[in-house]
């Protein structure tokens, strides 16, 4: 049976990608970018940017999509800018709508970042952490958003 880009997304969080990787990972045969520049381009997007918790990494991996789906090259399109900026804007607020915010410490229940060291992937942090499922729901929402705008089927 085929997964879902969602379920794609989950598995890939679980494999011990980062939450950013996974969500664009499952989005590569769209934006035609081979899966190691994936990694590599949004590898510090995990962990709400660098640990940090900011944006939830989740969001930022779908940005990242939107971007090479979306984006413009001229910083004199303002058409091209505002389109981006809008279909990002849908997702974030479909995201928000869902979860009640992009804020990966939000998310997560913490006050701050958390330090720059990874935490060990094992039982435990999968029990304490929404991660896999928020990976889940922002390849599900990016691929109606995807949909919408005809880009996939």
């Amino acid at each position: 049976m085929i997964n879902s880009r969602a379920e794609t997304a989950e598995n890939f969080f679980k494999e011990g990608f980062n939450c950013a990787q996974s969500v664009a990972l499952s989005f590569s045969d769209v934006v035609k970018i081979d899966k190691e520049s994936i990694v590599k381009l949004t590898s510090g997007f995990g962990g709400g940017v660098g640990r940090l918790r900011e944006v939830c990494g989740t969001v930022s991996g779908a940005v990242f999509i939107l971007n090479s789906l979306f984006g413009y090259s001229s910083p004199s399109d303002m058409n091209a800018k505002s389109e981006l900026y809008r279909i990002i804007q849908e997702f974030a607020n479909e995201f928000k709508k869902e979860t009640g915010s992009i804020v990966c410490r939000e998310l997560l229940g913490e006050n701050k970042g958390s330090g720059y060291l990874p935490e060990k992937r094992d039982n435990e942090y999968y029990k304490k952490r929404p991660c896999a499922k928020l990976c889940y729901l922002s390849a599900e929402i990016l691929e109606k958003i995807l949909k919408k705008y005809g880009v996939i089927a």
